[in-house]
């Protein structure tokens, strides 16, 4: 399989006060994001209005005000011309059981307009590098939820397409299956040039795969940010300090002389995955290089032990979890019905909200 085009122009996908409304439902609202090229994740809790803008950017289902163009094309009036341009890979289960992979390819890629011989080698090359190339003649209803997951993202791939937009594509598989997924959504970028606007509910997923995150929650934008902005803005120097008979307890000692030097420290708690974390290590915010000095030398202005200093990043869901236990005060609905909507749509103080903000609802850390 080969590709050489490149996206050149600064955004792939851009939406100005996108909203799309149902008689009891508001799917997204005003929403606006700019998406540039390369892999981009679009993050929120079922039901946050991920699928709906796929269907608005591929011209499937009219906008109800606002304005989205991908590629540089107006959905409104280009959609026969963006899907020509971008492969999609659905979130749900839609292939012919009775068909095997090659047939379905095939026909995918003439249906985007290949000839008969270009369908053919393009189907042969998109299903070798997708894994399938042993078993592209097996009728698909034979084949592992990871395999259709496969069959899926080939078809959105045989047209060569210079967008890929990809539905939940790790729905229903192991953990195995998950990360041989996410590789090759990377290699789509890496390798072909191809740009993937990937959607999950899974925050680590996207953080192991994407350049970009956008989270969105009830149709609105919560944050849009380069995956190293989430992260780095929050590094922190796991510190792991001996007692001795001087500074009995060495973590505390360590701790004063660092509050005095005006670095931020606090305890390691309790660790990503809910487990308890060790008393003795220390998260030291990295205010820069010098933070690195500062800890040597008050350690071993005190003479303790070093059992371990290194660098921690945090993640994504991380980072959601503690916006929202800094404001969970504040999100507390001060009436009954505060928390949704009577049309089951949920307001930014919900629970739904919340959810994806941290690990504690649907939008989950992988």
């Amino acid at each position: 399989m080969s590709h050489t085009t490149t996206v050149e122009r600064v955004t792939v996908i851009a939406t100005e006060s996108l909203s799309k409304r149902f008689p009891r439902v508001t799917a997204l609202d005003r929403l606006s994001v700019d998406i540039a090229p390369g892999v981009t994740g679009l993050v929120g809790a079922n039901g946050a209005g991920k699928s709906t803008l796929i269907k608005i950017l591929l011209g499937l289902s009219p906008a109800s005000e606002g304005r989205a163009s991908v590629l540089g094309l107006d959905v409104a009036r280009d959609g026969s011309a963006i899907r020509e341009s971008v492969g999609y890979m659905p979130e749900h289960d839609c292939l012919p059981p009775d068909v095997s992979a090659t047939e379905f390819v095939v026909h995918m890629a003439r249906m985007s307009g290949l000839p008969p011989s270009a369908a053919r080698e393009r189907t042969a090359d998109t299903l070798r590098h997708v894994g399938l190339y042993e078993e592209r003649y097996r009728p698909m209803g034979g084949y592992s939820t990871g395999m259709k997951q496969r069959v899926k993202l080939a078809q959105a791939l045989v047209h060569d397409p210079r967008l890929v937009l990809l539905d939940e594509p790790t729905n229903g598989l192991d953990p195995v299956g998950r990360d041989e997924m996410l590789g090759l959504i990377r290699r789509v970028h890496t390798d072909f040039g191809i740009s993937v606007l990937v959607t999950s509910h899974l925050l680590g997923e996207l953080e192991r795969t994407c350049d970009h995150v956008v989270v969105i929650d009830g149709g609105k934008l919560l944050r849009s940010s380069s995956t190293s902005d989430f992260t780095q803005a929050t590094a922190s120097l796991a510190v792991e300090v001996t007692d001795t008979s001087d500074h009995p307890d060495g973590t505390r000692a360590l701790r004063t002389a660092l509050d005095r030097a005006g670095l931020t420290v606090q305890p390691a708690g309790r660790g990503a995955d809910g487990s308890p974390g060790s008393d003795h290590v220390l998260l030291v915010d990295v205010a820069g290089e010098k933070t690195y000095d500062t800890v040597r030398d008050a350690i071993a202005d005190l003479g303790l032990g070093l059992v371990r200093m290194e660098q921690r990043r945090h993640r994504i869901a991380e980072i959601f979890r503690s916006d929202d236990e800094d404001t969970e005060a504040a999100d507390v609905p001060d009436t009954p019905d505060a928390a949704g909507a009577p049309d089951g749509t949920s307001g930014p103080g919900s629970p739904a909200s919340a959810s994806a903000h941290g690990n504690g609802g649907a939008v989950d850390a992988a």
